[in-house]
């Protein structure tokens, strides 16, 4: 029975070598393994959502990316649409400028659209979809102008065709924004593309 064991431990070393494992005396710790559910929630994360409102998507930051998560925004019924649009659209923003969940954290999501930020619709110049924003889209960083185009311009706050028209406050310049697949996997590269609006 010695003999045979003996036999048997190059063997084993053999088998282990094979399937990529080395045998080692020396305790190692090369930390947790590399995780398969990063930018992915198990589930909807229902600490996000209300059972009351309208169905609508934000784009958070994850990893290098801008990934769409699920949220609601409240709008009375019977509101008029123009009125209804901007309602969206400042729920939107609060959605995007709120932390993120602690679900959601530990997946690796991230924002980095600032609080407080306001939305009104056009003035009496402006296109009928333009939305002003509080503070200016050029003064924004480029992930968060990134989340907010891709955001509103697939929403029921815009007219739907992956374009969005932003401009600042006080009757300043207008552009009419595109979320691209570019956009989306590398949001931070650049501003979106634009295109001004100059008959307003």
């Amino acid at each position: 029975m010695t003999v045979r064991r003996l036999l048997a431990l190059p063997l084993l070393g053999a088998l282990l070598t094979g399937c990529g494992i080395r045998a080692t005396e020396v305790p190692t710790d090369f930390g947790a393994a590399p995780s398969g559910v990063q930018c992915s929630l198990a589930g909807p994360d229902l600490s996000t959502q209300s059972s009351h409102g309208v169905p609508v998507q934000v784009f958070l930051l994850c990893g290098a990316s801008l990934v769409a998560v699920d949220r609601t925004v409240r709008v009375p019924d019977g509101t008029p649409d123009a009125r209804r649009r901007v309602m969206v659209a400042q729920g939107l923003l609060d959605q995007l400028a709120a932390s993120p969940s602690a679900a959601e954290r530990s997946a690796g999501y991230t924002t980095r659209v600032p609080g407080g930020l306001g939305v009104s619709g056009p003035s009496p110049k402006d296109p009928d979809d333009t939305l002003r924003l509080s503070t200016a889209p050029s003064r924004l960083t480029s992930y968060a102008v990134a989340q907010l185009v891709c955001t509103l311009s697939d929403s029921a706050a815009t007219e739907g065709d992956g374009s969005v028209v932003l401009g600042g406050p006080d009757g300043g310049p207008l552009h009419r924004y595109e979320c691209t697949d570019d956009v989306r996997e590398h949001p931070g590269a650049s501003q979106p593309p634009s295109t001004p609006i100059t008959d307003h």
